[in-house]
Order: C-alpha cells, then sequence, then structure tokens
C-alpha cells in the first residue's frame, strides 16, 4: 500500500508464520521508500541477533541496515521529526507498548510497517500481533510452504525442547506447517 498523502500517517502489518517471507516483505517494501526518496528508519528488537546486529536478515540472506532497541518505547524517543517511514521488524517481540507508538507514530504523519509472527509455537496468538492488526490501515498475511506435505502452512513449528514463549531461533528449531501436520505439543514430546 503505498499512500500519496504525505499529512496522514497510517499503519502496515506484515504477519504469517516463520519462513513466509515476512522480513524479505518489510526489506521490500523499505527500500521502495528509500527509492522514492523517503526518509526511512528501520528498527528491531535486541533479542533477535541470529543473523545481525546491525541488519534486518530474511531467512533467504536479504537485508537492510537497521537500529536495534530494547523497547517499543525507546523507538519513539530515537525517530526523528523528518522520517517519513518507520520500519520495524519482529513485532512479537515486543510488548504491548508497541501499540501506542505504532498509533503514536502514525498521528504524527508517518507510515509505520511492523512485520511480526502471528501465532506462537503453540499456535495461539502473540501479543501484541492481534492489537496491531486491529488497528492497522492495511494487513498483508504471508504463507510458508508446509515441509511435511507441501500445501500452503500458516503455523510455525517449535522442534526444540522448551516451553519458553520465546527461544529466539531458524531452521534449527522451527519449520513451517500447515494446520493438518502442525503438533503444538511436539516441543513437549521432545523433552521427554
Amino acid at each position: 500500500m503505498e499512500r500519496h498523502s504525505s499529512d496522514s500517517g497510517w499503519i502496515e502489518v506484515i504477519t504469517g508464520s516463520m519462513f513466509s517471507g515476512k522480513s524479505e516483505e518489510l526489506i521490500r517494501r523499505l527500500r521502495r521508500a528509500q527509492i522514492a526518496r523517503r526518509k526511512v528508519q528501520i528498527f528491531k528488537p535486541v533479542i533477535d541477533v541470529r543473523y545481525s546486529e546491525e541488519h534486518i536478515v530474511s531467512h533467504s540472506e536479504m537485508k537492510i541496515q537497521s537500529e536495534t532497541v530494547q523497547s517499543a518505547t525507546e523507538i519513539l524517543v530515537i525517530v526523528d521529526m523528518d522520517t517519513e517511514v518507520v520500519g520495524i521488524d519482529e513485532g512479537q517481540f515486543f510488548d504491548g507498548d508497541l501499540v501506542s507508538v505504532a498509533n503514536k507514530l502514525a498521528d504524527l504523519g508517518k507510515r509505520v510497517i511492523i512485520a511480526g509472527l502471528d501465532m506462537d509455537y503453540l499456535g495461539r496468538p502473540f501479543d501484541p500481533m492481534p492489537l496491531l492488526l486491529a488497528i492497522a490501515e492495511d494487513i498483508t498475511k504471508t504463507h510458508a510452504i508446509c515441509v511435511r506435505c507441501g500445501s500452503p502452512a500458516t503455523y510455525t513449528q517449535r522442534l526444540i525442547a522448551s516451553r519458553e514463549r520465546v527461544v529466539v531461533g531458524a531452521s534449527d528449531a522451527y519449520e513451517a506447517r500447515c494446520r493438518a501436520c502442525f503438533d503444538p505439543h511436539l516441543s513437549e514430546l521432545v523433552e521427554e
């Protein structure tokens, strides 16, 4: 969604399972904004250091320069007044303040683009993403391919033993699954 009004902000959310291309789509939109000579600032949570500390990196190795932040409210402090587009990756790793931060930035006339998982490893809504979906002007739901059967995948299957909600990992710890192949209790079975 590319709007032409410079005085009205809005929120875009890109969501789906792991390996569905969320970060790639975020990077694509941010690069287009840069090509259009918009001032862009990009953020990711400090917890996400899987591939790089200074870049958002997709699983397919696309990357774009970013800043790491401890909290969503820190974004408000760092964003320059003349920034037109704010990109945020891994929205699910932020607390509920991300919703008010996104709203404040949009109210200031900024285009806010947030990518993040919609569900956790148990198939439950992954906060704060559901609230962001509710307030967004534009939503894109991406789909991966189920590694078991090849169907469209909307679930993130955890492959390692842990009951922690947040376990940062990539293909070593997760894979994309369709509804039929998804087993929310698999990580419990791995423990035994």
